[in-house]
């Protein structure tokens, strides 16, 4: 199995990323991450930083296979119990851009389809 370089620093960012899911019910949050958090985690890949996971009811519907740091986050979220239980019936999307900056992005699924 691949090395969870990411995983740690991930799991130390759980409670500000658990605050910031339950507030993006009402609107989409910003918060900077340290880049020598990740920094010192270990060499980035060729994807840099910067990622998307898109999420439908705690599941990724999108292919993160290629960035180590999109995957050890969603390995965080996935046993984290507050956040799972947060990720039900909803789509919620996060993001890292080149600054730096974690959004999230949260929608109720539609009980419609």
């Amino acid at each position: 199995m691949e090395e969870r370089k990411f995983l740690a620093t991930w799991q130390r960012y759980m409670p500000v990323i658990r605050l910031h899911l339950k507030k993006s019910l009402n609107e989409d949050q910003q918060f900077k991450l340290n880049i020598t958090d990740f920094e010192s985690a270990g060499g980035r890949s060729k994807t840099g930083y910067t990622f998307n996971i898109s999420m439908e009811n705690g599941k990724v519907t999108n292919n993160i296979s290629g960035s180590p740091v999109a995957r050890d986050l969603y390995e965080a979220i996935r046993t984290d119990e507050a956040v799972k239980a947060l990720l039900l019936d909803k789509n919620v999307k996060i993001s890292v851009g080149k600054s730096f900056m974690l959004t999230i992005k949260t929608t109720h699924l539609s009980t419609y389809r």
